[in-house]
């Protein structure tokens, strides 16, 4: 009620001074530092210590610069008092032209719930003469402090717009992952009379790639080859990566081999699209390619291949590649190299080696090592171990406790199970739901573990039970054992059916005709049971059924899988 209030009494006070201050703001300029920032309420908060002990650095700042850092600080602890504060500060030392601090301030009200200031403040925009060049600034800045929303506000009320404006629009969405709103407005910068340009493209390419979306990867790389788009390092790099995360690999060799290798970073993608393909010798060929042509390779190179062990099981490879990289080519393992290491150890069921190497690392463990060390255990029933990984991981996340519930389970330890599904209750922690999508027509379409919210759902559950019926003919028995319930077996395998895979199968299944290709992404990594119900169903249909999970895709065709079920 308090801050409603102060938005009230200050929207009145804006709305009498800001017209009259920024119709001059052009003349006035910062004739004295900013009072010291111990004056502001904001400083006196015990919970701002940390500020407090920061002014030496504050010290070295201009006065805008200061000025932004506080209204930062004002977003952390939705300071209101301290934001209207600055606002003062702004107009009266005639910054209401800058575009960091226009968006910071916007910021900051938005942060302080209070949307109706900072609408106010950009409403008023119109009025303050920006032209076009710091209207462009100010929806940069926005979009850099994640201000999505805002900066649509922005940009809805401008009068004119340039390639720049859309670019900033564009790449602002793609930075905060809101990819189909990026489609939409790429849709609409066609349709007006901007052009696109390269760093258009850069960011289209990436929304294609994130969504795996086969059918606007296409039209957009036609469109670049239309509107003869030079390619650099940059878009030919970004064009390999886009086509291999739409499962596309063939297409991904194909621009490799029609564009200059000279910078590292298109070996580079090529090398990744091969791992997550579970193409380890190509990625090495790649690589051995990459050495006659005497381009060396950095620290990215060997991420990449080491994943292509690690997703083969080519253990021995891997080490060779580890021990290469430091003594040839003098690059110092990083925390990603010391976690695929991991991972490549852990995979093929070596975990207790796999915890020497993380004992052994010059640096501390990142959680992600942790978590990878606590997959293995669960696959491999390394109890022990996997409570040691858990116990360094200081923030458990769902994934984590589902790991440590599912290995419970796995060893028939309800109890310990229970107490794992307890303390995530007690925690507020809800499992992380499967979701996966496709693409039919150029529209995605998504669905999530237990779906029946699709218009078509009676349609795509039947579609489902007649597919369940036929592999079960074929003698499938479903993996009951995955499920993190100590239910009867008929309750775990009505959860299994429901995964979200299978309902996004149902739906092309439904959608297309027969011996057409499917595609299906997963945000989560595909269980055992869903992988071999698909690795049946390819031959039962005669079609390539291909899944992008989080960690790599799986190419099923005749009954088998491209991993070799290795995963």
């Amino acid at each position: 009620m308090e801050t409603k209030r102060l938005c009230s009494r200050t929207g009145r006070w804006w709305r009498q001074m800001h017209p009259i201050v920024s119709a001059h703001s052009y003349l006035l300029r910062p004739t004295s530092a900013i009072p010291d920032h111990g004056k502001y309420g904001l400083f006196e908060r015990s919970s701002s210590s940390e500020l407090q002990n920061s002014s030496p650095f504050l010290g070295i700042l201009s006065d805008h610069q200061k000025l932004n850092f506080i209204l930062e600080a004002c977003k952390f602890y939705s300071d209101f008092k301290t934001a209207v504060q600055s606002h003062a500060k702004i107009i009266k030392f005639g910054y209401g032209t800058y575009p960091s601090l226009i968006a910071s301030l916007v910021s900051a009200y938005a942060h302080c719930d209070c949307l109706d200031l900072a609408h106010q403040l950009l409403d008023e925009m119109p009025y303050w003469g920006f032209d076009l060049i710091t209207a462009n600034l100010i929806i940069a800045s926005l979009m850099k402090v994640g201000e999505l929303d805002l900066a649509k506000r922005v940009f809805r009320k401008m009068p004119s717009r340039d390639v720049i404006t859309w670019n900033s629009m564009i790449g602002g969405c793609v930075r905060n992952e809101r990819f189909e709103e990026a489609l939409r407005l790429f849709q609409k910068m066609l349709n007006s009379n901007i052009e696109p340009d390269g760093f258009t493209f850069a960011s289209v390419i990436t929304v294609c790639a994130r969504l795996g979306s086969s059918h606007h990867a296409e039209f957009v790389h036609g469109l670049m080859i239309e509107k003869k788009i030079q390619l650099n390092f940059i878009l030919s790099s970004a064009l390999i990566d886009m086509y291999s995360k739409c499962g596309r690999i063939k297409a991904a060799k194909e621009v490799f081999n029609s564009v200059h290798h000279d910078d590292i970073s298109v070996w580079n993608s090529m090398i990744n699209g091969l791992a997550i393909h579970g193409l380890a010798s190509d990625a090495i060929g790649v690589f051995s390619q990459m050495e006659m042509e005497c381009i060396s390779p950095d620290s990215i190179t060997f991420i990449g291949i080491l994943t292509a062990c690690s997703h083969c099981g080519l253990v021995e490879q891997g080490r060779w590649y580890f021990d290469l990289m430091r003594r040839h080519y003098s690059i110092q393992p990083q925390l990603e190299h010391y976690g695929t290491m991991v991972d490549l150890l852990g995979r093929a069921g070596l975990v207790e080696e796999a915890y020497e190497v993380i004992k052994a690392m010059p640096m501390e463990p990142d959680i992600v090592i942790w978590r990878v060390l606590l997959s293995s255990c669960r696959n491999f029933k390394k109890l022990e171990l996997g409570e040691v990984a858990v116990a360094k991981i200081s923030h458990l996340n769902s994934g984590d406790y589902i790991l440590l519930s599912n290995m419970y389970c796995s060893l028939n330890k309800w109890d310990s199970s229970e107490r794992v599904r307890e303390m995530m209750k007690r925690g507020g922690v809800r499992k992380n739901r499967g979701k996966s999508w496709i693409e039919l027509g150029g529209i995605i379409y998504q669905f999530k573990a237990g779906d029946r919210s699709h218009p078509e759902t009676e349609a795509i559950y039947k579609v489902l039970e007649g597919l369940i019926r036929r592999t079960k003919l074929e003698g499938f028995m479903p993996t009951t054992d995955l499920v993190l319930m100590d239910v009867s077996d008929e309750e775990k395998e009505e959860n299994l059916n429901s995964h979200s895979e299978k309902l996004a199968l149902a739906y092309v299944i439904l959608k297309t005709s027969p011996g057409t290709e499917i595609r299906v992404t997963k945000n989560l990594r595909t269980c055992n049971d869903c992988h071999r119900w698909m690795k049946m169903l390819s031959r039962l249909l005669s079609r390539v059924i291909i899944v992008r999970d989080r960690i790599r895709f799986h190419r099923f065709e005749g009954g088998l899988c491209s991993c070799r079920d290795y995963w």
